[in-house]
């Protein structure tokens, strides 16, 4: 198999890029080192949205880029929430982050074991994971960010946005397990 390194492969390989260069950034002594962060990991996002939008657009799909795009994804979030645990150390913090990356490691398990048997489409990305996607990538920027703006708690509401997203990412785990259940029991 040919590996093929286009515009959209390339935007997702930057994606990955940018894990060690934010996790620098987070540890710098520096005043704004949580908005520089906060903005390394919008353009994580954008460059999420942008690959996968350009490689459709400009039929660019490829077996490689369908791998890599969720795994950049996943290192991504890991690694933040790692990082915003370890600095705010809270167990309110520490579970919902738990659930999100127990969740990741379940479902993307899942997929591949439904891609062995034929039955990879049971297990696609939903609506409900695109909300799910939606509200952590959100909760994770006011993580990130942390300060108040405008006299709005963003650290707070980051607090509730991750619980939010948690929920939605328990309850698309169990439809997505639901799924894969009819199958086997099916078969």
């Amino acid at each position: 198999m040919i590996i093929e390194f286009n515009l959209p492969t390339n935007l997702t390989l930057l994606r990955i890029a940018l894990i060690p260069l934010l996790t620098v950034v987070f540890y710098l002594p520096w005043a704004y080192s949580n908005v520089a962060c906060m903005l390394i990991f919008l353009a994580a996002g954008i460059t999420d949205w942008l690959d996968g939008y350009l490689a459709r657009k400009m039929q660019l799909e490829t077996p490689f880029g369908a791998f890599l795009d969720p795994v950049a994804d996943k290192l991504m979030v890991a690694m933040v929430l790692v990082l915003i645990v370890q600095q705010q150390g809270s167990p309110y913090l520490a579970i919902p982050a738990a659930v999100i990356i127990g969740r990741e490691i379940t479902i993307a398990s899942l997929r591949e074991w439904m891609a062995e048997i034929g039955q990879r489409a049971q297990v696609k990305v939903s609506q409900l994971g695109k909300w799910k996607t939606s509200a952590q990538m959100l909760a994770i920027g006011m993580l990130l960010y942390r300060d108040d703006l405008l006299g709005i708690p963003i650290n707070y509401c980051g607090y509730g946005l991750l619980y939010i997203a948690a929920t939605l990412t328990l309850w698309s785990m169990i439809n997505y397990l639901r799924a894969a259940m009819a199958v086997l029991s099916a078969k």
